[in-house]
Formats: C-alpha cells, sequence, structure tokens
C-alpha cells in the first residue's frame, strides 16, 4: 500500500507538472492501470505523440506482461468471474505477490488473487488522485520522480533473487538485457532483450528441471 500510494501520488505530481488536470491521473489509473507506461504517457503528452508513436511506446514498455501473463495460466487457470479482472489487474507488483505466494491450506488462492488484485488497483488509482491533488495545490520540482519505477523493479529483483533457489534465470535475464543494450541502443534494446530471453529460459527451463530429475 505505502509503495503504491508513493508511487501513485508521484504520477500525479509529475502529470500536473505537464498541465494535465488534477482528476486525469486517477482517471487513467483506474482506466488504464499501466503504471511504468503511465509515467511514459506524461512525457508522450506534454510532447503531442501521435497515436501510432504512443501504441508502439505502450507495446514496447508493457511487453514483458506478455511473459506474466503466460506465466499465470495454470494460477489463473478455472478463476471464473475473477478471471478479468485479474488480467486487467497484473502488473509487477501483483505478480510478485501471487507467483510467491504461501498460503495456508485454509485460504483461498483464487480469492487471495483477487483481493492482492483490487488491493494493488485500489492504491495506485487512491495515489494517482492524491498526487493529481497535491500536484495542484503545492509548488513541486518534479524532475526525478519518474525515477521511481526503475527504483521500484530494482527492489522487486532484489526480492525475488533471495527467495528463489535458482539464479541462472536471473542472471541471464540481466546478461542479455546488457548485451541489446549495447548492440541496439537505449531506444530499441526492449523488445530484442525481451525475445532473447523468453528464448533463453525456456531452454533453460528444460536444463532446470533436467537437474531437478536427476537429483529427485
Amino acid at each position: 500500500m505505502t509503495a503504491f500510494i508513493v508511487l501513485g501520488a508521484g504520477y500525479g505530481v509529475l502529470m500536473r507538472s505537464k498541465g494535465v488536470g488534477w482528476a486525469w491521473p486517477g482517471v487513467m489509473s483506474l482506466l488504464i492501470f499501466a503504471g511504468s507506461m503511465q509515467f511514459v504517457a506524461a512525457d508522450l503528452i506534454a510532447s503531442g505523440a501521435s497515436l501510432l508513436s504512443t501504441a508502439l511506446m505502450t507495446l514496447m514498455v508493457n511487453f514483458r506482461h506478455i511473459f506474466y501473463g503466460v506465466s499465470m495460466l495454470e494460477k489463473y487457470k478455472n478463476t471464473g468471474a475473477r478471471k478479468p479482472v485479474l488480467i486487467f489487474g497484473l502488473c509487477d507488483e501483483t505478480f510478485s505477490l501471487v507467483c510467491s505466494a504461501d498460503m495456508p491450506e485454509e485460504v483461498s488462492l483464487k480469492d487471495y488473487y483477487l483481493f492482492v488484485t483490487l488491493l494493488d488497483i485500489s492504491y495506485w488509482v487512491a495515489g494517482s488522485f492524491l498526487g493529481g491533488l497535491l500536484g495542484g495545490a503545492l509548488a513541486f520540482n518534479a524532475e526525478g520522480v519518474d525515477f521511481a519505477m526503475t527504483a521500484l523493479f530494482t527492489v522487486i529483483f532484489v526480492e525475488q533473487w533471495e527467495g528463489a533457489k535458482e539464479h541462472l534465470p536471473a542472471l541471464t535475464g540481466l546478461a542479455l538485457s546488457l548485451l541489446s543494450l549495447l548492440l541496439f541502443g537505449p531506444a530499441n534494446f526492449l523488445i530484442p532483450a525481451l525475445l532473447l530471453i523468453a528464448a533463453a529460459l525456456s531452454a533453460e527451463r528444460r536444463l532446470i528441471e533436467r537437474r531437478a530429475r536427476d537429483a529427485g
């Protein structure tokens, strides 16, 4: 809750600094719920970017959600009326909480997934409205606010690293991301990196499963 409200407020302040009305950050968070893409959208709106440019940028920034979705197919299977909400609300933080869930037997995992998702959405929307209000009422220097998402992703990575027994996938992701950055540059490395990571992780998964079978 603390992280989402603070980040959402930062987003609201950033949007107000671009001349957007106080309510629009909260409305965008409620209808879009795209986290890091919303930070990018602040600059796109301010620069008058075309619809095509915005669509392509959204695809690149949120392309990682494809891998989140694929990895959650089994967990979200047979969730009934909950599924549309679970799909809409699947973001980095929700994914981190859901994929590492270790609940007691008496707790319904499907309800746990739903309430985590709904709470995360509500925190983000509330923070965005709060930032929209504060950004208009108080004077803020919004420089560097968008770095909050980078900091959050770093924390998520560290938590996943500490909770995982196998670190090869994480090291692979880092190595291929750096390689793509060197080869394609900061503006174009994201999609090539994700495609390379997907191919590498698919091969590594078979290797890890083989190791587990041999050890068993």
